[in-house]
């Protein structure tokens, strides 16, 4: 290995380079300010007015916010759960004018003058909704968290039966859609039980459709 030789003069000399190109940066500096920071722009606001549960609501909104947060975080109906914040999962699933919607996949001023439902607005520990009894009697849920949305989507799935609105489970589309276990796994494919309580659930709606049949 070379050796490496460091004289007193290269010592002071590169002491003196430093000296001058912090003084020359200073100047720099001095001449040219960096810009002061700009203030945030605000974002966007919205009023939006709906029905959520039977009763009115009017919120002023940045318009990037979803239905689900709206909901959760301004409402504080909090029944209604953040899953997968994807569409994926179907945990934050309610009822909009009669149809079931991911809420996370929504944008709540896309939603002005609609009828929101939900888990709330499904059945209180009071007075249970047929379905929530039914996934209490048949064990439908084990830790609870996609409850909600299992249950609105269960709700809403029994109602697309009785309309005829078809699903990939039928052979043919045009045909009237019938109750079985194979329309309510497909139709309830979308929401997801990281538990597996999937046959119990569909025990519970089997159990709500025969009773209302």
């Amino acid at each position: 290995m070379p050796e490496l030789h460091i004289s007193r003069r290269s010592v002071l000399a590169s002491g003196a380079a430093s000296v001058a190109l912090t003084a020359m940066s200073a100047d720099a500096n001095a001449q040219f300010p960096a810009p002061a920071p700009t203030a945030a722009a605000s974002p966007p606001m919205m009023n939006v007015a709906f029905s959520v549960n039977g009763k009115p609501a009017e919120l002023a909104l940045d318009t990037r916010t979803t239905l689900l947060d709206a909901l959760r975080e301004h409402l504080k109906l909090t029944g209604t759960k953040k899953g997968c914040d994807h569409g994926q999962c179907g945990a934050c699933t309610v009822i909009v004018n009669g149809q079931r919607i991911n809420s996370c996949l929504s944008l709540a001023v896309q939603h002005q003058g609609d009828s929101i439902t939900t888990i709330e607005g499904i059945g209180t520990p009071e007075k249970l909704h047929p379905m929530q009894a039914a996934f209490i009697k048949h064990d439908g849920y084990q830790c609870g968290y996609c409850t909600p949305g299992q249950v609105c989507s269960a709700v809403a799935v029994l109602e697309e039966i009785r309309r005829g609105v078809p699903s990939h489970a039928q052979a043919d589309i045009t045909a009237r859609a019938a109750f079985s276990a194979a329309e309510v796994r497909e139709r309830m494919s979308g929401n997801i039980c990281r538990c597996g309580a999937y046959s119990n659930i569909v025990d519970a709606m089997t159990e709500v459709q025969e009773a209302s049949a």
